[in-house]
């Protein structure tokens, strides 16, 4: 006996309306369990709708551009083993829409005039995105209460149609087109970076944040118009586009660098006996299939300085009148991609022993570079750490990832002549940077953080007491 279940978008976290950027399945296909149905992707990650069950698959729901938010519908699957109707929270199966008795106007060839009141059949469709007919689409579908749980539109409703017409060389959602009406910005300056050239409303928020970056401020206090410059005129050049995350990076550390007033302190620590430790566990590392890095080690003694510091581990609220203190201690690690740097959140650090924190850095770094991050896997980091040992460099100043008020930057450790007891011997030195927002800490506040992490760092046991 076959039975019809819907796939629908899982729990994504604080994330809504989330841009679905390629469709992997196409009406009449026999797919797997956990086969991706579809691709969906936020500002630092993307992530597979996997298909809760095998079967056939009906009728597919969404189109790459459509925006989809938790419990939305993708698609409606056939399948005819009763025992892989498995319920997962609000996933369970659904019985099929009945088939309306004719095609129903939107599939109807003819183009529908621009205001026009027609009565809609109950036919599955996400809401705000039904398909009219070739160059048309329907804006604000309005839906019954009763109906909401299965967006369908009211079966039996006489309802206003605002028409959008869909301009082949400027390809936009309808509430892109009309969010861009309402800001007053004209689609055709701006250019798509969907599929097939498809404006999406980040290249429209884009557009808008470049416009505000260009002009100055009305008195002159702000930065100066970069004038245009043909570079071909003096020589051979190559344009490479900035990927989404790379844009996405640009505008989260341009927002931070002038938002919020860094400063950064240096310190550099010995750190020859904690690599004499983590060498010496290397074997025991091999037989629990992890990488034991410094990172973790780093990461562990970073929570205990934050738990002395607690204004480090923190952001201002909306007034910034108030410092929000966390209790939690979730560290944000940059990870670099091929496609740029993302930072994956290792939750509770405070909690989890090396070992635990070696293995979820293990996986998380490869689930970066692999694009196969959860939008739940980059939200709510209460601290971030950037290293860059494994690259080079003496030192450098890493950039607020605001709200939090401060960062910290791992450099590469050298081995340098240190005297002690009397002569010069070669110790294992690592230099590191804190750069943190002041007006939630001071230089002397730094100074103390810095010589604390400084302690743990020379002698890691410090951690376990």
């Amino acid at each position: 006996m076959s039975k019809t279940v819907d796939v629908l978008v899982p729990d994504i976290g604080d994330f809504h309306d989330v841009p679905v950027i390629e469709v992997l399945v196409s009406p009449g296909a026999s797919i797997k369990r956990d086969d991706p149905i579809a691709i969906l992707e936020s500002d630092k990650a993307s992530m597979d709708v996997p298909s809760p069950h095998a079967g056939l698959v009906e009728k597919v729901l969404v189109k790459v551009g459509d925006k989809v938010s938790a419990g939305a519908r993708l698609a409606t699957l056939s399948i005819t083993d009763e025992t892989t109707l498995v319920p997962s929270g609000d996933a369970g199966p659904v019985a099929a829409s009945p088939k309306p008795a004719s095609a129903g106007p939107w599939q109807s060839e003819t183009p529908v005039p621009p205001g026009d009141r027609i009565a809609v059949a109950p036919v599955p469709a996400a809401r705000g995105q039904v398909p009219m007919a070739s160059g048309v689409v329907v804006e604000d579908l309005p839906m019954t209460d009763s109906a909401r749980g299965g967006m369908r539109p009211s079966p039996t409703a006489s309802i206003p149609l605002v028409i959008d017409e869909v301009k082949s060389e400027h390809h936009a959602a309808p509430a892109v087109r009309r969010l861009a009406r309402e800001l007053g910005v004209a689609l055709t300056e701006i250019k798509g970076t969907g599929r097939n050239g498809r404006i999406v409303e980040e290249d429209l928020r884009n557009y808008i944040k470049a416009a505000m970056a260009r002009k100055p401020a009305a008195d002159g206090s702000g930065p100066p118009e970069l004038p245009a410059v043909d570079f071909s005129k003096f020589g051979p050049i190559e344009l490479r586009p900035l990927g989404r995350i790379r844009r996405a990076t640009a505008t989260s550390v341009q927002r931070s660098w002038r938002l919020v007033p860094h400063v950064t302190q240096y310190d550099e620590a010995d750190i020859t006996d904690l690599e004499a430790f983590r060498k010496a566990e290397s074997e025991q590392a091999k037989q629990r299939g992890v990488r034991l890095t410094l990172l973790a080690f780093f990461m562990k003694a970073t929570a205990a300085t934050l738990k002395e510091h607690p204004t480090f581990n923190a952001s201002l609220d909306a007034t910034g009148e108030n410092l929000v203190c966390k209790r939690y201690y979730h560290l944000g690690i940059a990870v670099d991609t091929p496609e740029g740097l993302v930072v994956p959140v290792v939750r509770e650090v405070d909690r989890k022993g090396i070992w635990g924190l070696a293995g979820e850095l293990t996986t998380l770094s490869q689930r970066a570079r692999d694009q196969k991050l959860t939008p739940a896997d980059v939200q709510g980091a209460s601290f971030t750490i950037s290293s860059l040992g494994g690259i080079g460099g003496t030192g450098f100043s890493p950039i607020v990832n605001a709200p939090e008020v401060a960062i910290l930057g791992f450099s590469r450790a050298s081995l340098r002549p240190v005297y002690r007891d009397g002569q010069l011997v070669p110790r294992l030195v690592l230099p590191f940077s804190l750069s943190y927002d002041h007006r939630a800490n001071d230089g002397a506040q730094a100074a103390r953080f810095t010589s604390h992490l400084r302690e743990l760092l020379v002698d890691i046991r410090e951690v376990l007491l």
